[in-house]
């Protein structure tokens, strides 16, 4: 069968590999459709610390049940489900506390094991979720990306009334930021460098975009808010340079979600944390998003397919991932076509 294996970093290509088999307690899918997500383009770049190599990657991912595994009573032959990545021991302290997603022997699919970029792959039954009827599988393969927004802002704790700051319009900025609508936040301010994502930004609800190149971002938050700042920050750029901004914009009481894997250091002021009361927030992956995502996405709440840009066959993986790394202007979200 065909897929998309990285081999090690800047190493990548389509390749016959063997189709793997549903061992118990899994199923196989297969894969209708996968979106290339900034975290797959780390692992080609070499900049993730925690994929095993050679990897096919994928986590974004969608398809239908090919096959069913030992003791697999749950799902059946056919059908049609979503897959989250997130593979937990159950037994640590962060999965007994239900934090799963920081398992302290946590796998991800796409990272640690095989993933969606290839016709079939076996995964744990406990991470397929049946798909309501009217979301369709290309929609149902950015259930993901979602998860990410649900966790990020439940980790912020939004309360009525609370502005939020989204710094980067990128693809997880925008879910966060239709997330944040689907959830009730009114005011939502996103920053970005690129104009066509602002835009964008616009058009899926932002209230207010401002373009961190050209306009003083601290003076027009600031204005924005009578000087108040912003109750909750959602740091969808990951730049860690952009620390210390966040913690001069960010209201008395406010808390700011921090997404980004950097290892490089942020300056962190202790006077701006300590006199305000700051919460920060790391937000890793999704912990258990899946379900409330679905239900968003059936009653209408969310637009996963407005931020596709792209929609390309498997074949021209190599092609997607040089217009990402070189024209990221043209692209929001690209889609793969592999079994649909």
């Amino acid at each position: 069968m065909k897929a998309f294996q990285v081999n090690a970093p800047h190493d990548y290509r389509v390749a016959e590999v063997e189709e793997p088999t549903a061992g118990a307690g899994e199923v196989l899918v297969r894969v209708a459709f996968a979106s290339i997500c900034g975290s797959d383009m780390h692992i080609i770049h070499g900049d993730n610390a925690f994929v095993r190599f050679p990897r096919i990657t994928g986590h974004e991912f969608a398809g239908v049940i090919d096959a069913v595994g030992e003791g697999v009573t749950d799902v059946a032959v056919g059908d049609r489900v979503c897959v989250d990545p997130v593979i937990s021991c159950g037994t640590c302290y962060p999965c007994r506390i239900n934090r799963p997603n920081v398992c302290s022997a946590l796998e991800v699919i796409g990272v640690h094991r095989n993933g969606g970029f290839e016709e079939f792959v076996s995964v744990p039954v406990a991470n397929v979720h049946k798909l309501p009827e009217h979301i369709g599988l290309d929609a149902a393969a950015l259930v993901e990306p979602y998860t990410i927004a649900a966790n990020v802002l439940d980790r912020m704790q939004p309360h009525p009334g609370d502005r939020l700051l989204i710094l980067g319009a990128g693809v997880i900025g925008m879910t966060i930021l239709q997330m944040a609508r689907a959830l009730g936040i009114e005011e939502i301010i996103v920053t970005d460098v690129i104009n066509e994502r602002l835009t964008a930004a616009k058009e899926l609800g932002a209230t207010h975009v401002l373009n961190s190149r050209e306009q003083e971002v601290e003076k027009e938050v600031l204005a924005l808010t009578q000087g108040e700042g912003v109750p909750l920050i959602a740091d969808a750029a990951c730049v860690p340079a952009l620390l210390p901004q966040m913690l001069r914009l960010a209201s008395p009481a406010g808390r700011i979600g921090l997404l980004g894997f950097s290892v490089q250091p942020s300056e962190l002021v202790q006077l701006e944390v300590i006199k305000k009361e700051l919460t920060l927030v790391g937000s890793r992956l999704s912990n258990r998003k899946f379900p409330e995502v679905l239900k968003l996405m059936e009653s209408g709440r969310l637009d996963p397919l407005a931020l596709v840009s792209h929609r390309l066959p498997l074949s021209d993986m190599p092609n997607a991932i040089d217009m990402l790394d070189h024209r990221p202007e043209e692209a929001r979200k690209v889609l793969i076509s592999i079994g649909a």
